[in-house]
């Protein structure tokens, strides 16, 4: 299902709001790692909003995602007082992992491994 102009617009304000509130709180280090915020979706009721986060170099990141999920409250506190205004009603919020990077390096080492096969087959 595409998804609605209302939707989009949401989804973009509550990515900028996000990335300035992980930042404020401290959240974009995570024990020596680093967690950024790949993308926003929102419901078209516009009441969840799923928010995926990306790790990188984090030893465990479901142990970070509990971190993150452990501080939701404040989260949404924070982004409440910022866009009260903006929004009739604050989404619930859904955090989950992004792991869309590790899938491309596999598929990069995958690339990899044909080109040199291939090579060794034309030498």
């Amino acid at each position: 299902m595409q998804e609605g102009k209302r939707q989009k617009q949401v989804a973009g304000l509550l990515y900028e709001e996000f990335n300035e509130i992980f930042q404020r709180l401290g959240l974009t280090m995570l024990e020596g790692g680093m967690v950024s915020i790949s993308s926003v979706k929102v419901t078209p009721d516009l009441l969840e909003a799923r928010i995926y986060l990306s790790f990188f170099q984090l030893k465990d990141p479901k142990e970070g995602l509990k971190k993150i999920e452990a501080k939701a409250w404040e989260i949404k506190k924070e982004l409440t007082a910022r866009v009260k205004h903006q929004l009739r009603r604050i989404p619930e919020l859904k955090f989950y992992i992004d792991d869309t990077l590790d899938h491309v390096f596999k598929m990069e080492e995958l690339f990899k491994k044909i080109n040199a096969e291939r090579e060794e087959k034309n030498t």
